[in-house]
């Protein structure tokens, strides 16, 4: 059962199943946010959902993922490279 906080976010009963409209409501904001720039945790502690639910509901809708984020490890440029 969806239940709305006071904030604009809408939380969902631990455990419980999101179907049918319910479903396609989350899947359309959660893609909406993502989009705008929210993190996958954001959005599971934001909706009481676990990072995988959320993560799976974001490729249902066919949402193009973020790579992750922090710092790329690439290769280090040999002296040829540099000068």
């Amino acid at each position: 059962m969806a239940r709305n906080s006071g904030d604009g976010d809408t939380t969902y009963a631990k455990g419980a199943r999101v179907t049918g409209e319910s479903r396609d409501r989350l899947q359309e904001d959660l893609k909406r946010r993502y989009e705008e720039g929210a993190s996958i945790r954001t959005l599971a502690q934001e909706t009481g959902r676990s990072y995988g639910f959320v993560h799976n509901v974001l490729v249902e809708s066919q949402v193009r993922l973020r790579g992750r984020g922090g710092p790329n490890r690439r290769r280090a440029a040999t002296s040829d490279e540099k000068a």
